[in-house]
């Protein structure tokens, strides 16, 4: 039984290498399984290598395409917004107005400061609490302190300086809780209300000024606006301004004009009464003259015809 089982086994082995494909299949198979060993031998070196050739690829995406060596511009920042100088605006309320010329009279009567039996027209606010209470007095903008000073009429003064060349003033105060050089953020403690001499009406309370470069400017028409409306509204009210002065200006040369002009035929006028005033008293004096001379030449003729009537006698 074994002997025929090893010749079916070898008969069969016989029949299938003489099949045209088996050949070739063992050959492709052969192939393969190289192929697949050269390609794993391969790949036992490449994560490492993998891994460094993407570091690189990192950075070239995290880089921007668009540089051309020049320096990106920061995104615009926010403006900050122009506050009141006061931790809580419902508890603080305006007794001083800014002097606007083009306000009303009961407005520009609120603005005046009564000091030394004279008054005085207010280039700020004066802010208060109404029940005449200190209150603690806080920065209207961000910005660096430039000057920290006592002064005897309008008391201790902090001046801070911001962006767009804007400048705030904090006057009347009675503590001080910064110093000159330092920062400070919108809404810092800078001091507490107090009172001075100048403005001794208005009690308890801080004196706030808004300026744009020198000039002042209503801090009530700024409050809850962006820093950046302050100076575009200051440079159009100053050609607003320089045209109205150029109008008076104008004006003002006519009138010098006018009055020249009118000076000019007063003395004219004034210069032909003095010469005819004078030319009358030599027409006086000549026609007297005249006068005298005719009645000189009647008597020189007189006396010919007595002359001659005693002679023919």
């Amino acid at each position: 039984m074994r002997e025929e089982n090893k010749n079916v086994s070898k008969n069969g082995w016989k029949r299938i290498f003489r099949k045209k494909w088996f050949f070739p299949a063992l050959y492709l198979t052969m192939a393969a399984l190289l192929l697949t060993g050269v390609l794993w031998y391969q790949n036992l070196d490449t994560p490492d290598q993998a891994l460094d050739n993407n570091e690189p690829q990192v950075d070239n995406i995290s880089e921007n395409p668009f540089d051309m060596g020049e320096e990106a511009e920061p995104v615009v920042e926010q403006q900050e917004v122009i506050k009141m100088p006061v931790q809580e605006e419902d508890q603080a309320e305006i007794v001083t107005k800014f002097y606007d010329y083009s306000a009303d009279s009961e407005d520009q009567e609120k603005a005046l400061v009564l000091y030394n039996n004279k008054y005085y027209q207010s280039t700020g606010v004066d802010i208060a609490s109404p029940e005449g209470e200190s209150f603690d007095v806080t920065a209207s903008l961000s910005g660096e302190v430039i000057e920290v000073k006592e002064d005897p009429l309008l008391g201790n003064v902090v001046k801070l300086s911001h962006q767009n060349d804007v400048t705030t003033y904090y006057a009347s105060l009675d503590k001080v809780s910064v110093e000159a050089g330092s920062k400070v953020q919108q809404g810092d403690v800078i001091g507490t209300a107090g009172k001075n001499l100048f403005g001794q009406a208005s009690g308890t309370h801080v004196h706030f000024e808004l300026r744009q470069g020198e000039n002042p400017v209503n801090p009530e028409e700024f409050f809850n606006r962006q820093l950046n409306e302050l100076k575009s509204e200051s440079s159009n009210g100053n050609e607003a301004d320089a045209e109205d002065k150029a109008a008076e200006d104008s004006s003002s040369a006519e009138e010098e004009a006018g009055t020249e002009g009118d000076s000019s035929t007063e003395k004219e006028a004034e210069t032909e009464g003095n010469s005819s005033t004078e030319d009358s008293p030599d027409t006086e004096e000549d026609s007297e003259n005249e006068s005298g001379d005719s009645i000189s030449e009647e008597s020189s003729a007189d006396d010919r015809e007595s002359s001659a009537a005693m002679a023919n006698a």
